[in-house]
């Protein structure tokens, strides 16, 4: 599957496309396949850690030290459900 990545810090620069391995989802989660996704200013804040001032240390500590932890950004999409999960009622 297609995803949007960003490996490092930075510009829209670091953003890249590539092809990822389809996650599966774990007992209490499900799949869902993504039609349309938005780009808020949350995402852009926390690729390019500009955040107020005295906040970088702590962004950086919920995030990722020196990179990314999760390297897919974006939490708002809409989509259907493709799997789920065992504990999934």
């Amino acid at each position: 599957m297609k995803a949007i990545v960003y490996t490092q810090y930075g510009s829209p620069d670091v953003l890249e496309q590539r092809e990822i391995k389809k996650p599966i989802p774990a007992d209490k989660e499900i799949l869902v396949e993504v039609f349309a996704s938005s780009v808020t200013t949350g995402d852009i804040r926390v690729r390019s850690l500009n955040v107020p001032r005295g906040f970088k240390l702590l962004t950086r500590l919920m995030f990722g030290i020196r990179k990314p932890r999760n390297p897919i950004l974006g939490i708002e999409f809409s989509g259907k459900v493709e799997a789920v999960g065992k504990q999934v009622t």
